[in-house]
């Protein structure tokens, strides 16, 4: 049986605990987890093979046991650390910003002064910030959780699979946009302008739509979903939140939707670099889609080989109201755990 270090000690926790759960049936593979106080928390499971870890502790552990594979989930700070992991272990890396990966020293020292200066000085003084590209050098393979992403020498790792499988059988349509309502990041102008227009689309008057605004709103975001609500067609209804979302209740809408809307921006920044969605930068939009089983509506110029990805048309929202629930995709069938489970084993065994 193989040996694999899985370590994440800043974000992604959700990605984690997804490969914990796949890796947990196979036969193939003993996976130890190197987890921070928050992830751990955040995972919500004791067993024994998560340690509770750090970053000034986490190479003593990983020298204590022989590993065959390493994977370092996310590698946004501690560069110091993961240099040496990378020159010590056959190290595999987790990329979720493809731009930041060939940044310059030079521009990660410029970008210190442009935001956030207090907590990127503290990782250029202390974390080695300047090395961060060495770490993707050295490492053996880089992996991306979007197969769309899997070109050149990037490999696919898939850890997303089914887990739910609920249907609507509501009268009123329901449309879900998960996230945080902000505009940085997703396009809730458009989103409003679209529902706008069903108030002139006399072939909608009949159809009862709801439109359930995932995550928490606040701002200028949260005064335009007043504002909408205001004057919005009769037969569309719209729901937000003014608080976090807990989990339970992310789980209640979004087995309740006939279809996610992801109305993401085409371009966003990480450490003041920019990063496009679907070409360098993979949207968390695909796993929920895949998790909860749902058909997904994406901007045009989003690009992705998931079949369950639908492009919206430009400045036409009608395809997405238009939308016929039972036109949809085999969750259960195409991204099943056992499914992806074995393809997941065959990739790690390409890395060992």
């Amino acid at each position: 049986m193989k040996k694999i270090a899985y370590i994440e000690l800043d974000t992604h926790a959700e990605i984690a605990g997804n490969f914990m759960e796949l890796i947990a049936d196979s036969k193939d593979f003993e996976v130890d987890y190197y987890f921070s106080e928050r992830i751990t928390k955040r995972i919500g499971k004791h067993h024994s093979n998560i340690h509770l870890s750090e970053n000034t502790e986490l190479l003593n552990q990983l020298n204590q046991k022989k590993y065959d594979l390493v994977i370092i989930g996310t590698v946004h700070r501690y560069f110091n650390l993961f240099n040496e992991i990378t020159k010590k272990f056959n190290t595999s890396v987790i990329v979720h910003n493809l731009n930041f990966t060939k940044i310059s020293r030079f521009q990660l020292l410029k970008n210190i002064f442009k935001k956030d200066f207090k907590y990127r000085l503290k990782l250029y003084l202390k974390e080695d910030l300047l090395s961060a590209p060495k770490v993707f050098q050295k490492a053996k393979n880089l992996l991306v959780l979007d197969q769309s992403l899997a070109k050149d020498s990037l490999k696919y790792l898939p850890v997303f699979y089914n887990q739910f499988q609920v249907s609507n059988n509501s009268k009123i349509f329901t449309i879900v946009i998960p996230g945080a309502i902000s505009q940085q990041r997703r396009d809730y102008k458009k989103v409003l302008q679209e529902l706008t227009k069903l108030n002139l689309d006399q072939s909608q008057s009949e159809r009862l739509i709801q439109v359930i605004f995932l995550g928490k709103a606040q701002g200028k975001e949260l005064r335009w979903l007043k504002d909408f609500d205001n004057e919005k067609a009769e037969n569309v209804s719209i729901q937000y939140f003014t608080e976090k979302v807990s989990q339970p209740l992310f789980n209640e809408w979004m087995n309740k939707a006939d279809v996610l809307w992801c109305p993401i921006q085409s371009e966003t920044q990480f450490f003041s670099n920019k990063e496009i969605y679907g070409k360098t930068k993979m949207s968390g939009n695909i796993g929920d889609a895949i998790k909860y089983g749902k058909m997904a509506f994406f901007p045009e110029n989003y690009r992705s080989d998931f079949e369950f990805i639908i492009n919206e048309k430009v400045n036409s929202g009608s395809i997405i109201f238009d939308f016929k629930p039972e036109n949809s995709y085999d969750f259960q069938k195409e991204l099943s755990k056992n499914k992806i489970l074995a393809d997941l084993e065959k990739v790690l065994e390409s890395l060992v």
